[in-house]
């Protein structure tokens, strides 16, 4: 078995790469690692929407995974949402797509569902992990904007169930979606999106990524 690991960032790739070995891939940057007899294809795309899909589509061409995880940090949107969670993202959609004048939901892409469900057996183990912290489950919301102070409430009342924000998970999630892979995201709450979050980390980078890394290896263990 086969999992491709997309990340964002090199700090939120590093907690997997402890003797991994470079591999060859058409976009980005790859490394192929060994966790208990499943081979791992960790994966860094590059911020945004359109380098994490174009990046992840080469690569299920190159690696052909059965899988594909999207672990990283974002940004907490809804009340109840603490810096150090761990968001299991059950489905994902734009939080900066607007057709509605074609008679689209809010967020949907022409042609495509109206959010990406993740898939139900990872999200199913991602959700009964043992873990040291807190795990929430709901929606994930991605876009091409850092949510800060000038857009968060917007965000927060065009979807007011969602979670988290970040700059990828969607567009994995619709690339997912285009090759019928099963896709999880899981995302480490590094800053609650606000009048801070254009200024700094609430949670260092690493400290999230390491978070977001500890429940993903344990999805992959039982997977």
């Amino acid at each position: 078995m086969t999992i491709l690991i997309a990340t964002a960032m090199k700090e939120e790739a590093q907690p997997f790469l402890h003797g991994a070995e470079p591999v060859e891939t058409p976009l980005g940057t790859a490394w192929e690692v060994m966790f208990r007899h499943k081979r791992v294809i960790m994966l860094v795309t590059g911020v945004g929407l359109v380098n994490a899909a174009a990046t992840v589509a080469a690569a299920i061409v190159t690696f052909s995974p059965r899988a594909i995880l999207n672990p990283g940090a974002s940004g907490g949107l809804s009340q109840g949402i603490f810096v150090g969670d761990v968001v299991i993202g059950s489905s994902c959609t734009y939080h900066d797509a607007d057709s509605t004048a074609f008679s689209y939901a809010l967020g949907q892409i022409p042609g495509m569902p109206e959010q990406y469900e993740a898939d139900p057996e990872l999200l199913r183990i991602a959700t009964s992990v043992t873990s040291d912290y807190r795990i929430r489950k709901g929606r994930v919301v991605a876009g091409n904007s850092f949510v800060a102070d000038h857009l968060v409430e917007s965000v927060r009342k065009a979807f007011p169930s969602a979670l988290a924000a970040d700059m990828e998970s969607t567009a994995v999630g619709q690339v997912a979606h285009r090759f019928a892979l099963p896709f999880l995201p899981i995302r480490a709450i590094s800053d609650l999106c606000g009048p801070t979050a254009s200024r700094d980390f609430s949670l260092s980078l690493d400290e999230a990524a390491a978070r977001a890394a500890s429940v993903t290896t344990s999805v992959i263990d039982a997977y």
